[in-house]
């Protein structure tokens, strides 16, 4: 877990800086983004991730991930196929600029899902989640990481999922995301993907 722990320190340095967006040229660029993904980017579809608040720097990276095709969101990949760098900075700041919502979690999951997220589970090498989301899921915006509080149980589930069976790649040449996420039982996910709903 240490090494897990360090490699996820040593990527964080060596992600690249984001361009800094203009929100209000993003408000205005972000229109279509609002059927999926509201039009404050609190999206009230469950398989859809809420964007509100979001990092900016990881929005812009996610958003050119789907562009250039190292992240496969086939939804996505018509709507982002002709945005510039430019454009995808100033939706990025946009969504980053709002205000999210929170959600609730499922109380039957809530003791094993803060354990999980809290402490990790040590016999499997499973780190905490707070180590790179924050004790409250907010993320760590210089680094990188993704703000987690109250986003859909359904879509971190999904992305999980995903993660674990390497159908999602872009977590970076130390597969951060990926051996963890292998690492975790269904019942595991779904319960850690609840409590993360339930942050706030």
């Amino acid at each position: 877990m240490k090494n897990l722990l360090i490699s996820l320190i040593v990527s964080a340095g060596l992600m690249s800086a984001a361009h800094a967006g203009d929100v209000d040229a993003g408000k205005a660029k972000s229109a279509t983004c609002a059927a999926c993904h509201g039009a404050d980017g609190n999206s009230l579809a469950p398989t859809f991730p809420k964007i509100a608040g979001q990092g900016e720097r990881y929005l812009v990276k996610q958003i050119k991930d789907i562009r250039d095709g190292a992240r496969q969101v086939p939804e996505m990949t018509a709507f982002v196929a002709g945005l510039s760098d430019e454009d995808i900075a100033d939706i990025s700041a946009y969504f980053a600029a709002q205000v999210p919502t929170g959600g609730g979690a499922n109380e039957a999951l809530v003791e094993k899902g803060k354990r999980i997220y809290m402490a990790g589970v040590e016999e499997k090498g499973i780190p905490a989640c707070l180590a790179c989301h924050g004790p409250a899921g907010g993320g760590v915006e210089a680094a990188g990481f993704p703000r987690l509080a109250g986003q859909h149980d359904a879509y971190t589930k999904a992305q999980l999922n995903k993660f674990s069976m390497s159908q999602r790649t872009n977590d970076g040449d130390t597969r951060v995301m990926r051996s963890i996420a292998e690492r975790m039982h269904a019942t595991e996910i779904e319960a850690v993907s609840s409590y993360i709903q339930g942050l706030r």
